[in-house]
């Protein structure tokens, strides 16, 4: 189980790793294939909202054939070949198809070792192992900055990709090889997805789930580096540099939050205030984005630590589950917050693209549309029911 647990986490590494890197490469794509920062936004939403739509027939496959097996396909066939697609796009519409094939096969990894955690582990410590597990994997968030720069100066970008080509598959390989499927639990295969979404309690959760990623992941995947270009003129080493300190406060922040259930005995009050904090970062982003690159560098990790919640989210979310639907239930917050994340992906693009003139109003209407988002979320959070294990 061990061995299983870490290829799962290096699975996790690389989902981590292919939902952040456009940001990086983005001035080498927009020179070799013309793509503009409206048109990232568009293919970085496609690999998540590929991974929501993939979280339905997930949640099944996981509670019914296993974690071990559904992974192990989905990442080695779909995660492989979509990186070799992207490796050999000649335009738009290619880079599109190839983030819609990676978020495919990213999209059990995360849901398979949670599931084994949940069966595995008392529920007590779920949230603390869960954010261990997000924390560790953000390492692939890491290694989409300032490495992917220099790898791409060193032997081009399409070579990164088809060595990471080969990284995905192998690892696909391994899971397979060596990730146990954990034992069935009690009355597998009975209730559905319907008996989820009747709970109340689950929908004043879910919003918050739907808003609390975007940002971050928005920010750090795709605007951390037309923010810099555009507003500070930077160089790529200044954009990696700044894209790295966001990663690395996403780590931290995966961390931080996983005792905090334990430590306050509450987990309503540990995501509200933690969430709060990072509309007041996003909120000092919109008053002031040309302030300096490290008052910014600054601000934006503080948007990545407070926002890394998900975990103890998906601890609240979990407490309500029945043991025969963990697979579905974690697989149903996880669309939410994929899906979310994706829509909110094609939204700013939107708002980037209508804002005033000039782009220093194009970036703060951004981060002025991820504060309220992030606020409105937490508004609807503030009436649910707090649940610790």
């Amino acid at each position: 189980m061990r061995t299983g647990m870490a290829f799962l986490l290096m699975g996790y590494v690389l989902s981590q790793f292919y939902r952040a890197f456009l940001a990086v490469l983005a001035p080498m794509l927009t020179a070799d294939l013309g793509i503009t920062a409206e048109g990232l936004a568009r293919a970085s939403a496609w690999w998540f909202l590929a991974f929501a739509l993939a979280q339905l027939p997930v949640g099944w496959a996981l509670d019914r054939i296993g974690p071990g097996r559904t992974t192990a396909v989905l990442m080695g066939l779909a995660g492989g070949g979509g990186a070799v697609v992207f490796a050999a796009a000649q335009g738009p519409g290619a880079v599109m198809a190839a983030m819609a094939l990676l978020g495919v096969g990213c999209s059990s990894v995360l849901m398979a070792a949670w599931l084994i955690l949940a069966r595995a582990y008392p529920p007590a410590v779920f949230a603390t192992l869960a954010g261990a597990l997000l924390g560790a994997g953000s390492l692939g968030n890491i290694a989409a900055a300032w490495p992917l720069t220099l790898a791409a100066e060193a032997v081009g970008w399409r070579g990164a990709l088809l060595g990471l080509a080969g990284v995905t598959a192998a690892v696909g390989l391994a899971i397979w090889r060596f990730v146990p499927d954990p034992p069935p639990a009690p009355d597998a295969g009975t209730g559905s997805l319907l008996e989820l979404l009747r709970m109340p309690a689950l929908w004043l959760i879910l919003p918050m789930v739907a808003v609390n990623y975007a940002p971050s992941a928005g920010i750090r995947g795709l605007w951390i580096g037309p923010y810099f270009d555009e507003v500070f003129g930077a160089t790529p080493a200044l954009i990696g540099q700044a894209s790295l300190v966001m990663a690395l406060a996403m780590v931290a922040g995966n961390f931080a939050y996983g005792p905090l259930d334990r430590v306050f005995r509450t987990r309503k009050g540990v995501v509200l205030a933690g969430n709060l904090a990072g509309v007041a970062c996003l909120g000092a982003l919109w008053a002031m984005p040309a302030s300096s690159p490290w008052t910014a560098v600054a601000l934006l990790a503080g948007v990545g630590f407070f926002g890394a919640s998900y975990a103890m989210l998906m601890a609240h979310g979990r407490a309500l589950f029945p043991p025969h639907l963990m697979g579905r239930g974690v697989t149903l917050m996880n669309l939410f917050c994929v899906g979310g994340t994706g829509v909110f992906q094609l939204a700013s693009a939107r708002v980037h693209t209508a804002a005033g003139p000039g782009p220093e109003a194009a970036h703060t209407a951004l981060f002025g549309f991820f504060a309220l988002a992030l606020l409105v979320g937490c508004a609807i959070y503030a009436f649910s029911r707090d649940r610790t294990d």
